[in-house]
């Protein structure tokens, strides 16, 4: 695990590239997006190739033009950004990974690391961390901003907390399943009810059981044996993760203090 400043970025893994970082941005918040954007626009070495607001409308773009580094967001119309990490493994293998959420959960990090993602940013950090953290993956490093980096060195994301693993799930009805997927997206049981078209009552009942067959306890456990058996993937329309979003990047301005941020080397994850 190594600390780093904005100059050891600049010469990982040698001197910065020769062409721009070719960037695709996968944000559903207009806004954002905007502001994004025109932050990066501000850099010589980076070139937005593609801008999308969900799943299904970026998976054309990242496979036909194979960018260097994708910045997506986890909470995305029409699925999520973590059934979208594992899709570009496929789609545009090259291609880095940035996660820019508002989400700092323990299993939201997890899923995103465990899916592909190469780093992870807050929508609460600033605008030279952000661009630290582009630069650092697109150069093959690993990065995660100061505020999860806390919680790496605290244990956090140490080994001790590794994800359940895979078990059979024959025992699982195809009801259990689907509230299974919406649960580790992190839907309420309202949200649910609402998608499969049941009370609130019966999927409290099927959560019960498919944490009593399965021997979880809580939604982080849930959340990593889906991800672990591959149940995370979203099929039904419109489901949403309920992680609230920031509404705009930090404004801060002036020299930041990324000693706290880190570049991490990949068997440490």
């Amino acid at each position: 695990m190594t600390q780093i400043d904005s100059a050891t970025a600049r010469n990982l893994h040698g001197s910065e590239p020769k062409s721009p970082i070719s960037l695709v941005l996968v944000e559903d918040h207009v806004i954002l997006r905007q502001g994004v954007k025109a932050l990066l626009e501000l850099a010589s070495d980076i070139q937005i190739v593609g801008e999308y607001g969900c799943v299904q409308s970026s998976l054309d773009g990242i496979k036909a033009l194979r960018p260097d580094l994708i910045v997506v967001d986890l909470a995305l119309p029409n699925g999520s950004g973590i059934e979208l990490l594992a899709k570009i493994r496929r789609l545009s293998p090259r291609s880095r990974k940035l996660v820019l959420t508002a989400s700092d959960h323990a299993e939201y990090i997890r899923a995103a690391l465990g899916a592909g993602a190469d780093g992870y940013v807050l929508k609460d950090s600033s605008a030279a961390e952000l661009m630290l953290a582009i630069r650092t993956v697109s150069m093959g490093g690993r990065f995660l901003c100061k505020a999860i980096a806390g919680k790496v060195l605290s244990g956090f994301l140490s080994r001790d907390n590794t994800p359940p693993p895979c078990t059979p799930r024959k025992s699982i009805t195809a009801r259990e399943q689907d509230v299974l997927c919406r649960v580790a997206q992190g839907c309420s049981n309202k949200l649910i009810a609402r998608e499969l078209g049941l009370s609130p009552k019966t999927i409290e009942k099927h959560r019960s059981n498919l944490m009593r067959k399965l021997q979880l306890h809580n939604t982080a456990s849930v959340t990593m044996y889906a991800i672990a058996n591959g149940l995370a993937a979203n099929d039904a329309p419109e489901v949403r993760a309920t992680t609230p979003l920031a509404d705009s990047l930090s404004s801060r301005e002036g020299t930041q203090d990324n000693t706290s941020s880190l570049a991490l080397d990949t068997r440490l994850l």
